[in-house]
């Protein structure tokens, strides 16, 4: 890999930049790793005015950005490293916990996204509607509490692979967590139609993948690792 030159490559160094258009580059370095990837596979972070580490998994909080790999091992590496000074140029204030905060906030992000999503109208919910949506369209992502019981996701998993190709489903948040997203005691077995909702739900589950175990690894052998 090139090594980025420290002033005219500042979105490839762990900090943000922009393109040699103008146009706001797509790709950071994670502050640890230095691997370049793209800004869903990593975390922002920035400065509170008091110094304060904060996370910004939304992309929308002011000041100069610190991007981290979305993954706990890499976030607790920068904070034993000291990787936010540096990366900062400043003395910071890490607070405790850090990864344990960036996880729930990542939980959130994928609830407020699944409640979207549901007032749109991309969501079905429960197993008999869910298999009765199976067997008209391919889903965009297949949803199953992580609490919830075998059969029933056993049941409607090998349906879809039965008729369609690539399923994917997410299955790291409890029936509790789920139903937050729907005003709902409990949720088990959900599914989102394919469209916008759906990449971006993916794509979330991806950065929440990084900090917390993916039980349908164990449950389907033939999910993507």
């Amino acid at each position: 890999m090139t090594k980025p030159h420290a002033k005219s490559d500042a979105a490839l160094t762990g900090t943000e930049g922009t393109l040699a258009d103008g146009g706001e580059a797509s790709v950071r370095q994670c502050a640890v790793t230095r691997e370049r990837l793209g800004k869903e596979a990593l975390v922002r972070f920035v400065l509170s005015p008091d110094g304060v580490v904060t996370p910004d998994v939304a992309e929308k909080l002011p000041g100069r950005g610190v991007w981290i790999k979305a993954d706990r091992l890499v976030l607790e590496d920068a904070v034993k490293k000291k990787a936010f000074a540096r990366a900062f140029k400043t003395s910071v204030t890490v607070p405790e916990g850090l990864p344990d905060t960036v996880e729930a906030l990542l939980v959130q992000r994928f609830v407020g996204l699944l409640g979207l999503a549901k007032k749109g109208g991309d969501i079905v919910l429960g197993f008999d509607q869910v298999r009765d949506a199976l067997q008209k369209r391919a889903p965009g992502l297949m949803l199953e509490a992580a609490d919830g019981a075998e059969d029933g996701r056993s049941k409607l998993y090998f349906l879809a692979k039965a008729l369609y190709s690539g399923v994917e489903t997410a299955g790291a948040l409890t029936s509790a967590e789920l139903g937050m997203a729907f005003g709902r005691e409990r949720v088990v077995h959900g599914l989102v139609r394919k469209g916008p909702f759906a990449k971006a739900l993916k794509a979330a589950y991806a950065r929440l993948a990084g900090f917390r175990e993916r039980p349908e690894l164990d449950w389907f052998s033939d999910q993507d690792r």
